[in-house]
């Protein structure tokens, strides 16, 4: 992978590391589509290996007598682990990038695969989804920023195709879960050892593209925002944003985490097939996803942000009183739908807060990550007590909370 050419642009004082100023002409320059790709390949790696935990769950809560309560506090280990180092990440890359973070990272991944491999109690469980949740906090926020570096001003496009990658991940994940890990044995979790290297590979090679791009881009102007809102309507907005990613990642935790648990329990399905199920929704997202980005780049990402998250309420609402083949078309009616807020969200931030992009993709990925969390955690716990078919009707009203989008203040967007 080469650097493109760089334009020059008006030398102003140097922002440091020139992390800013790729920020301020990103715009101008060209977009490198095979930088975008690789981040999102390697994206795909990274969430592919995550979806592993609640894909052999199932298989990990008979074998070891696990409760559903502990099922959470594992998804709850990587999720924290991961969400509370990314804004801190991003925050100090923004001053001072690290392109080395991204592969080391990946070498976090691997450790907590292998360890995931052999593990035998739910004290080593932990241990092994922190180690894998250390290896996304470090790789989001940077891979993240790289993607809009080479976007060439199509934002959008750009974080929508990072994005996708990580769902497709999410998607395939418990395919080969069900293929490779469940019939054989928790031992074979170790064949993701494979992947893992892989990206090593494909994150080196992004982070010498980095060096360059940062070496060509030193010394130029900030970041300034295009909009001329006060600081106060910034801070509702960041605020507002917040508030919808919890509703939606918190409702995204019930079909992550509890989807297949709800399948076997209420329709008697074996875990194979309730796996299938669960790809076709996180299918449905990936694509929601990957359309959801260049539509914002064109029609205005608020417009998209309303669409995404109170047009899944109507089906969310439905999803637990349906059949087992409406569930089915629910399930990936409401991915498709829900889906396409997330690059509309982060890049809809990243235009409140320009050259803050780093810290801006670690607090939303975090906020993700931890919603999603805590989430789980909490869904298992009422699992416990009142069931699962009763955490379905309970979570179904969680998309209401798109109405929150009339809040968010209106800035000047476009095609780009």
């Amino acid at each position: 992978m080469t650097s493109t050419t760089e334009h020059t642009a008006p030398a102003q004082a140097p922002s440091p590391a020139g992390a800013d100023a790729t920020t301020a002409t990103s715009s101008a320059q060209p977009l490198v589509m095979s930088i975008i790709l690789a981040c999102g390949g390697a994206h795909l790696i990274n969430d592919m290996i995550q979806a592993l935990l609640p894909s052999i769950y199932p298989m990990l809560k008979t074998g070891y007598g696990l409760s559903f309560t502990q099922v959470g506090l594992i998804t709850l280990t990587f999720q924290v682990t991961a969400s509370l180092l990314q804004p801190w990440i991003g925050m100090y890359t923004d001053r001072h990038p690290k392109p080395w973070l991204l592969p080391s990272g990946a070498v976090a991944t691997l450790i907590g695969i292998v360890l995931l491999s052999m593990a035998g109690s739910f004290g080593a469980f932990l241990l092994a989804a922190a180690l894998i949740g250390i290896g996304s906090s470090t790789f989001h926020p940077e891979a993240s920023r790289i993607a809009r570096m080479a976007s060439g001003g199509r934002f959008g496009l750009a974080q929508s195709t990072f994005q996708v990658g990580g769902n497709a991940g999410s998607a395939f994940g418990p395919l080969l879960a069900a293929a490779i890990v469940v019939p054989y044995g928790q031992g074979n979790v170790a064949w993701f050892v494979l992947l893992a290297v892989l990206a090593i590979v494909v994150l080196s090679r992004v982070a010498g593209w980095y060096r360059g791009h940062l070496a060509a881009t030193k010394g130029r102007a900030k970041a300034r925002a295009s909009h001329q809102l006060p600081a106060s309507t910034v801070r509702r907005a960041l605020v507002v944003l917040a508030l919808l990613v919890f509703s939606k990642y918190f409702y995204m935790a019930s079909f992550t985490s509890y989807f297949t648990f709800y399948l076997i329990d209420r329709f008697h399905m074996s875990v194979a097939s309730s796996q299938i199920y669960l790809f076709l929704f996180l299918g449905a997202v990936a694509v929601g996803t990957f359309v959801g980005g260049p539509i914002g780049d064109r029609i205005g990402r608020k417009l998209v942000i309303w669409i995404s998250i109170l047009g899944a309420a109507p089906f969310a609402l439905l999803l637990p009183h349906a059949d087992l083949f409406w569930t089915g078309v629910l399930s990936v009616v409401i991915g498709l739908v829900i889906a396409s807020a997330f690059s509309a969200i982060v890049v809809y931030a990243q235009e409140l807060v320009p050259g803050k992009v780093g810290m801006i993709a670690g607090v939303f990925f975090g906020l993700m990550f931890g919603f999603g969390g805590i989430g789980a955690a909490l869904l298992g716990h009422l699992a416990d007590l009142y069931g699962i078919a009763w955490v379905y009707g309970l979570c179904a009203f969680l998309p209401l909370a798109g109405l929150l989008t009339v809040f968010l203040p209106d800035l000047k967007e476009g095609r780009a």
